[in-house]
Parts: structure tokens; C-alpha cells; sequence
């Protein structure tokens, strides 16, 4: 009997009508394959945030000033942002890393130093990253997989901070996917009429500068995306080379994750996408991809705060699946018994 067939039957056989806990029953199944376990655990959950600024925001594709990424980077070691309150509330580690913000953050304490360059190029008029930045994006993402499953970790998100990278996620879609870039691109961190169709007038003009350029998955990455994107996708597969359950927030994460599923595709065994951005494009990308989130609670901050928010699911999950007794051991009749149990209230 394969682990599949076995985990099914677990769930099959508690005190519930079958399929009477939807999601959940789905999301047990899916950490136990994961785990390849019939006793799956979560441990040490993980949240890595990753920050980077962004050439192309001289092409004022964002109302926010670049400053703005140094100083969330900021907040988020002071244990100010929402990321930090949801983390403490479910008992998630969060790390914070700097992979490429302009700025001189090497003074702060907590962080972890893993600067690239201080930003992006504008890639309407150069590759955003080289080759060789881009591989050592993709590793410093790794490390920080490997330093969450050293300490312990088999569940981990990511996250990210950059003002500007809405436009890299949506160039990156559009690239990607070949959707028209209108279909792809929001309005950010808050961008009027005005402001949206110069993001998708300047997200054209990058693709067309690149079109000679855009025939693989990493030429893609490094000439489109950002720093903070090549991290969460190095970090994406190395988690998978780990057999980490990993969690995928919104709208940048979710084109990190096609990035990083164009580079190595097994990683969509791994990949939980925790809810539905309110950001435009993410729902299209999602059914691009086949993905069912956990949640729909119009979110669009990013930061992983979705994954954050989502991670209790996942404890419930597992707690159906490891303690709720079954029709045999609670001397509970079965669909096939006496009792007839077809739904709410059986």
C-alpha cells in the first residue's frame, strides 16, 4: 500500500462524514506526503524575509520613495510591523535579510548581511542583475533554507520588502506566462490611474528592451526580477531539495515561486500558496499555476504576512490528522453502521 493510500485512509476513517473538513483535510494529506510520514509534525516554523530596492522605481512606478525599504528593514527588527505580531502570535521564527537594499545597513543588529549590490539595475535599460548576481542571489536564498532546517525547521515562508517590486513581479509574470502586461500589473503600493498606466507603459517598454533575451527561466529572473525575488526562489528550492513544507504568500512571492518552478519543477510538490493577494495578477497567476489558496481576506501587504496569518491552518490541520480519534478506536458507527452520518450534526 503506497504512503499515499495510507495517509487517505487516516483521514478517511475519523469521526467525520468524508470531505467534512474541506480544506484542512486536503492541506493534512498534503504536509503528511511532504513528510512522507504517517505522524507529520511541524517544527520550528520560519518566515524569512528578504529586502531589496529597485532601479526601475526611477521610472516613478511607485508613490513610495526607495528610502522606504531601509526603513521597513528597520521596523521589522524593532518588532514593529504586522509580519512581527502575527510571527509572535503563532510562535514563528522571522529572520530578516538584506539582499540588496540601498542603503548602509551593516550597523544593525539581527540582520543578516547578505547584500548582492544595493539594488537592481532599471531594467528598462540594462539586466536588473547579471549572471553571476542572480547565482549568488540564489544561493544566499539557499543559506538561509539551510540555516532554518539546521535550526530545527521543516515549515517554512517567505517574505519580502522593496518598494518597486510589484513591477518586477509583474514583468516577471507577463515574461513568463505570456500574459498581456495589463492583466499582470496593480496598482502597487497605491498608485492612481495615472500612476498604473505608466507601470504598465514602463513593464512594455523593459520587456521589449529584453525580448531577445527572455528564452530561459534565469535569463528571465536576472534581467527582469529583483534581489529580494532571487532569494526567495534560491530559498524555495533549496527548501525543496530538504523536504521543508513551504509556504507562498501573495502576488511577488507567488512570481518568485514561478520563477523558481521554471528552474526546478518537482518544487510544486512542496508549495502550500497561503492566500489570494488582492494585488492584480494574482489570481490569474494562481490559475495559471492550479493553486488553490488557503485564504481570501483581500490582503496585499506582502511582507509574508499571509503566510503568517495562514500557519495556524496548518497546526490544525495536523491536529485532526494525529488526534482526532477514528470510527474504530471511538466505537463510533461508520457510514456503513447503524448511525447515519451525512453532514453538520451527522
Amino acid at each position: 500500500m503506497s504512503i499515499e493510500t495510507e495517509i487517505q485512509r487516516i483521514i478517511d476513517e475519523k469521526t467525520k462524514p468524508p470531505g467534512s473538513l474541506g480544506m484542512l483535510e486536503s492541506l493534512a494529506f498534503r504536509i503528511a506526503r511532504i513528510q512522507n510520514s504517517l505522524t507529520p509534525r511541524l517544527s520550528r516554523p520560519r518566515i524569512v524575509i528578504f529586502a531589496g530596492d529597485h532601479g526601475v522605481c526611477a521610472e516613478g512606478v511607485s508613490p513610495y520613495p526607495s528610502e522606504v525599504t531601509a526603513q521597513m528593514v528597520k521596523n521589522f527588527l524593532a518588532g514593529g510591523a504586522a509580519v512581527n505580531a502575527f510571527c509572535r502570535t503563532s510562535g514563528i521564527e522571522l529572520e530578516i535579510v538584506d539582499a540588496g537594499v540601498n542603503a548602509d545597513l551593516t550597523a544593525l543588529a539581527g540582520l543578516v548581511h547578505a547584500k548582492i549590490k544595493p539594488g537592481t539595475e532599471n531594467f528598462t535599460m540594462a539586466e536588473a542583475m547579471s549572471p553571476r548576481d542572480l547565482e549568488d542571489a540564489l544561493a544566499e536564498g539557499a543559506r538561509a533554507a539551510v540555516r532554518a532546517a539546521k535550526a530545527g525547521c521543516n515549515c517554512i515562508g517567505f517574505g519580502e520588502m522593496g518598494i518597486g517590486n510589484t513591477t518586477s513581479a509583474a514583468a516577471l509574470m507577463s515574461a513568463y506566462t505570456g500574459y498581456p502586461v495589463e492583466r499582470c500589473t496593480g496598482r502597487g503600493t497605491g498608485l492612481d490611474d495615472r500612476g498604473l498606466a505608466r507601470k504598465i507603459e514602463v513593464i512594455e517598454r523593459g520587456l521589449a528592451y529584453h525580448r531577445d533575451h527572455l528564452s530561459d527561466a534565469k535569463s528571465i529572473l536576472a534581467r527582469m526580477g529583483g534581489l529580494e525575488i532571487a532569494m526567495i526562489a534560491g530559498g524555495i528550492l533549496e527548501a525543496r531539495r530538504r523536504s521543508m513544507v513551504i509556504l507562498i504568500d501573495g502576488f511577488i512571492a507567488s512570481a518568485a515561486y514561478l520563477a523558481a518552478s521554471r528552474i526546478r519543477s518537482e518544487v510544486a510538490d512542496n508549495v502550500i500558496f497561503c492566500h489570494l493577494s488582492d494585488e492584480q495578477g494574482h489570481r490569474l497567476l494562481l490559475d495559471h499555476l492550479d493553486a488553490k489558496p488557503l485564504l481570501n481576506l483581500s490582503m496585499r501587504l506582502g511582507e509574508g504576512s499571509g503566510a503568517a496569518v495562514a500557519y495556524p491552518l496548518l497546526v490544525n490541520a495536523l491536529a485532526f490528522f494525529n488526534e482526532m480519534a477514528s470510527f474504530s478506536s471511538a466505537g463510533v458507527s461508520g457510514v456503513d453502521g447503524a448511525e447515519d452520518n451525512e453532514g453538520e450534526g451527522q
